[in-house]
């Protein structure tokens, strides 16, 4: 049988624009513990705890229980929590151990790619902000995006291009952004 060209119903409703992904359950439930031990500790100690370096030490630890269905993922959580619950404990406690002996150790933290793109975005709007003096750019962004609602409908013509020039001509020379 040719099975590269008989998807079943199911195969093909899971390639229809869904991206599947995987997710380790060990995560959750070393996320779970830490939150209860946090809980235990004085407030003054559980301020200065970086819970990110408590997962990664405790997680290292560990066994990963992966699963890419909700059905899985719980089966995994129940898994860890019957067989690997004394083993989770003692992973986050010990991790707790180590990030209080150097809570003024110094590291970078990994940013995730997303967050990454968000604090680029951020940096050059701020910017865009420095050049305009009075703060206010609602009006480039509405001319941005109206320029690259045009661009994606292919409306763009000399003569829109000229009304566009002449609007963010008119805008920036008003007198308004000028330092007084």
């Amino acid at each position: 049988m040719k099975r590269a060209d008989n998807f079943t119903e199911r195969e093909k409703m899971n390639n229809n624009n869904i991206t599947q992904t995987n997710q380790n359950a060990m995560e959750l439930l070393v996320g779970e513990e830490i939150e209860k031990q946090m809980q235990l500790l004085p407030a003054k100690v559980a301020e200065f705890i970086n819970q990110v370096e408590v997962a990664t030490f405790a997680l290292n630890r560990l066994p990963p229980l992966y699963a890419s269905s909700k059905e899985g993922l719980q089966r995994q959580k129940n898994r860890g929590k019957k067989e690997l619950k004394k083993q989770i404990e003692l992973a986050v406690q010990q991790g707790l151990a180590a990030v209080q002996r150097d809570p003024l150790r110094m590291s970078t933290p990994l940013v995730s790619e997303e967050d990454r793109d968000l604090l680029e975005a951020n940096a050059h709007l701020q910017k865009l902000l420095d050049l305009v003096p009075d703060q206010d750019i609602s009006w480039l962004v509405d001319f941005v995006q109206e320029l690259l609602t045009k661009i994606e409908n292919q409306e763009m013509t000399e003569e829109y291009i000229n009304q566009l020039y002449y609007k963010l001509y008119g805008k920036w020379n008003d007198e308004t952004y000028y330092y007084k």
